[in-house]
């Protein structure tokens, strides 16, 4: 670790190289992050099927590449409304049946009842391989050539950034968006004023599965998926929204891709195979920190 440590030190350009990978998938990471923290905030549910939908797109995307031969970034359109489709069926069948449940365990067993049953059907239908879309679209080099960016990475961060965009301008300017904000204040007043809560919360969760189908486009094009690995995924959009807070769009942006940016860098330092550990170790730091916090603040109201 102390070599390594040492490479970083001795080359920042190879430092430099890990920081603007991870700032420019963080990106990817915060958009998934804020689905997860928008039915969190508005429907009171911790969906830990999260990373499954976001493998799901990304497999739907490696299909129409494959079998279709449309280009990844064009799938993506594509992907969207099928899980947005998708996510309005989830609802349907599953989420609505968790709404006003006080026992968030039942809510999060539910959800991970679905994750677990959505791995089993991806690998029946697409196996346990490990696949890949990257368009292969060459690279740019900065700093003299000694960093090297995918111009796949870049390309992904702004599809990234334009979803956000668009997103924040549909929430606060739309008929729709506003009726989710004023859902997310108050449900009772907002059905008193005539609001359909069943309609926003649908609505809701079908947003939350399509910008995970946009985030699963950008993650196969950038890396590699297969039917377990959504878990991951899953922590890392939870541990985002826990750093971040419900409702800080700004605050996800930018956990999420300083989270990536860590991640990268520890990953290098000590192992990529410990990368994943390094994820689970920060949502539990995140949490326990958060939990001392909030009992300090109690005891200082008493």
């Amino acid at each position: 670790m102390i070599t390594y440590l040492n490479i970083l030190i001795d080359s920042p350009e190879f430092l430099a190289q890990l920081v603007i990978n991870g700032l420019l998938v963080g990106a990817i990471f915060a958009l998934i992050a804020y689905g997860l923290a928008l039915i969190w905030g508005v429907m009171d549910i911790i969906n830990f099927a999260q990373g499954e939908m976001v493998i799901l797109g990304g497999y739907l995307t490696y299909t129409l590449f494959y079998q279709f031969g449309i280009h990844p970034i064009l799938s993506i359109p594509i992907v969207t409304v099928l899980l947005f489709v998708f996510g309005l069926l989830v609802y349907k069948t599953v989420i609505y049946r968790l709404l006003g449940e006080k026992d968030i365990f039942i809510t999060i067993l539910a959800t991970f009842g679905l994750a677990i049953l959505m791995q089993q059907l991806m690998q029946a239908i697409f196996g346990p391989d490990v696949v890949t879309a990257n368009p292969e679209l060459g690279m740019i080099h900065i700093f003299d050539g000694k960093v090297s960016i995918s111009n796949i990475q870049l390309i992904s961060f702004f599809i990234a950034a334009a979803v956000a965009i668009a997103l924040f301008i549909i929430m606060k300017y739309s008929r729709m968006g506003q009726a989710i904000r004023a859902t997310a204040q108050n449900p009772r007043a907002s059905r008193i004023l005539g609001i359909d809560i069943e309609k926003v919360y649908a609505n809701t969760f079908a947003i939350n599965a399509a910008l995970c189908g946009i985030g699963g486009s950008l993650v196969v094009m950038v890396w590699t998926i297969h039917p377990f690995v959504g878990l991951v995924y899953t922590f890392r959009s939870f541990m985002i929204v826990i750093l971040a807070g419900l409702g800080n769009f700004v605050g996800i942006i930018f956990a999420g891709m300083g989270i990536s940016s860590l991640e990268n860098v520890t990953g290098f330092v000590i192992g990529a195979e410990f990368q994943a550990a390094v994820i689970f170790c920060l949502l539990v730091i995140i949490l326990v920190t958060r939990s001392i916090m909030a009992r300090k603040k109690r005891q200082y109201i008493q």
